[in-house]
């Protein structure tokens, strides 16, 4: 990675990191990251999907569960490994001026797998429901965002892991969606 990119993702990180901090952010923040948080979400969305649409609910799903899983597997699995970038608590640089909010972990940080989850998840259902629902963009961004933005307030990622990651995200999650519009229920 350049220089001066590195430095700006630094003082990014910093500026979340440090400048942002405050109790409500303290103590709201790490809870955002984990995936126990987001369970009403989930189960709200398996009943929807199944309740509301019965057998195409179920296939909605699958993919939904796919899209998840290509998505995971490609960021902490084959990208991760092949960049080896460690984490911003793990980095001797900013090891003085970090201020780490939740163990740090020994995973490597390039790009975020908690992004690249989340975007694929919300692209993929913004894809899927935006005709039905148009605020569901709304909803879903702001899920993934705030995931995302938790990363780097509590210390585990740098911005461009976040990135990174959103956008990889979005991409398995439009490639997920238009699969099942085009291919598997055309006319959804």
């Amino acid at each position: 990675m350049p220089g001066y990119l590195l430095q700006l993702d630094r003082k990014l990180f910093y500026f979340i990191n440090h400048t942002l901090s405050n109790r409500f952010f303290d103590w709201i923040m790490p809870y955002m990251r984990y995936p126990q948080f987001w369970i009403p979400v989930y189960v709200f969305i398996l009943i929807f999907c199944i309740w509301r649409y019965k057998k195409q609910g179920v296939i909605i799903l699958l993919l939904l569960v796919a899209t998840f899983g290509v998505a995971d597997f490609g960021s902490a699995s084959i990208i991760k490994p092949a960049v080896k970038r460690i984490r911003p608590c793990n980095d001797p640089a900013l090891s003085q001026t970090i201020i780490s909010r939740i163990p740090c972990g020994t995973g490597y940080s390039f790009p975020s797998s908690h992004a690249s989850d989340h975007f694929a998840i919300a692209i993929f259902l913004i894809m899927v429901f935006h005709k039905r629902w148009r605020g569901i963009w709304f909803w879903c961004l702001l899920w993934a965002c705030l995931v995302c933005f938790a990363q780097i307030y509590v210390g585990v990622h740098y911005p461009i892991d976040i990135l990174a990651g959103a956008i990889y995200g979005t991409i398995v999650g439009y490639l997920f969606g238009a699969v099942l519009l085009k291919k598997i229920l055309p006319g959804f």
